[in-house]
């Protein structure tokens, strides 16, 4: 990490991890590779889809990521809020989500790298192989937060050894967290945030061809940095990327401003045809696009990820947010970022439509008398 002083500090994860917690309720859901790799559009909601799912999906866990993949089962990570270890769970159904049993794959290192912040992991299939994109930072110097991943080769992620292959370098040793990797028309991608040296800002969202799971290749671009109103509100901040292919375009969504009740969602968006690599052609909405409700009492959505219904049509939002709007205390301390679902839909020109988060499903004992 620089330590050059003619240079911003590396930023204070405190800032990016202010909160973020909601409820969502789900219609159907899909088949995992098309969140991934563009599928067909998702079917509206009718008479017979199917009922909406409980929220919060999965408690206490943050930064979700679901993975759809060939068995036809679902495999969620996300972060733990000890930020001391990398879990996974599995089921045949969303909802199933809920209740699977959950298995910790890695632990962090006592001492030295690896040994502090564990966040926001992911899990991808590629090429035969199983891998987890995560952040953590040394023991000794916990706000050097770094990109590191883990590999599988056992075909059942549950068996096998999750093997320890590094850090994911990056142009610069500075703060960087939250890649996600996508293809497209044969070439993989990473997109993650980081920290620019000499940039007024905490992180900007930043896209990199892959020459391998492991290793970036050629130029790294700023596709995004934070600079909209909504953007800087209490920390300049984005993060979070995740990408869904539909309707002849790329859309990358990504969380913004502070980790509290402003937390909320950009969306960037490139056509298919273009090239990636080239921020131009990438255009940013000049709004949010998924932001807190007062009306559900969902606060600070974000970190997203993609998935689709059982279905195979239907695509998911997944995300985290808080059922309150005030924090005490560090929001650090706070555990009660929920992982959520609800259904994605998609408007008349082809763009996705977030709606808003939606409240928390009704428990017997919360709903009230007719």
């Amino acid at each position: 990490m620089s330590r050059d002083h003619a240079l911003p500090l590396p930023p204070d994860r405190r800032l990016l991890l202010k909160g973020a917690l909601a409820a969502g309720a789900l219609t159907a859901l899909p088949d995992a590779a098309h969140a991934a790799t563009g599928g067909p559009a998702a079917a509206p909601a009718g008479p017979g889809a199917a009922a909406p799912y409980a929220n919060p999906l999965v408690r206490n866990r943050a930064d979700p990521h679901i993975h759809r993949h060939r068995d036809g089962c679902y495999y969620f990570t996300a972060t733990a809020p000890e930020y001391d270890r990398i879990i996974l769970r599995r089921s045949r159904t969303l909802r199933g989500l809920s209740t699977a049993p959950e298995s910790v794959i890695w632990r962090k290192h006592a001492t030295g790298a690896m040994g502090a912040h564990i966040w926001a992991p992911e899990i991808h299939h590629i090429d035969g192989r199983w891998y987890v994109y995560f952040a953590a930072a040394p023991a000794e110097d916990i706000w050097a937060i770094r990109i590191w991943v883990l590999e599988n080769t056992h075909r059942d992620p549950f068996q096998g050894t999750w093997v320890e292959r590094g850090q994911l370098k990056t142009a610069w040793e500075t703060f960087s967290l939250d890649a996600t990797t996508f293809t497209h028309r044969g070439t993989r991608y990473l997109a993650w945030a980081q920290h620019e040296p000499g940039m007024d800002n905490n992180t900007a969202l930043w896209l990199s061809r892959m020459a391998d799971p492991l290793t970036l290749t050629g130029p790294q671009v700023r596709l995004s940095t934070p600079e909209l109103p909504w953007e800087v509100i209490g920390f300049k901040v984005n993060e979070g990327p995740s990408v869904i292919k539909r309707n002849g375009r790329l859309f990358m969504s990504y969380s913004a401003s502070a980790t509290d009740a402003n937390y909320c969602m950009g969306l960037l968006t490139a056509d298919a045809d273009a090239d990636l690599m080239n921020p131009a052609n990438w255009s940013k909405s000049p709004v949010p696009v998924f932001t807190s409700s007062d009306t559900t009492r969902q606060y600070g959505p974000g970190h997203n990820s993609f998935t689709v219904a059982e279905d195979g049509r239907t695509d998911v939002l997944v995300y985290h947010a808080r059922p309150y709007k005030d924090i005490v205390g560090d929001p650090l301390n706070d555990p009660n970022r929920h992982t959520r679902v609800q259904r994605l839909g998609w408007k008349p020109d082809g763009t996705p439509d977030f709606g808003v988060p939606v409240a928390d499903t009704p428990t017997p004992s919360t709903r009230k008398e007719s």
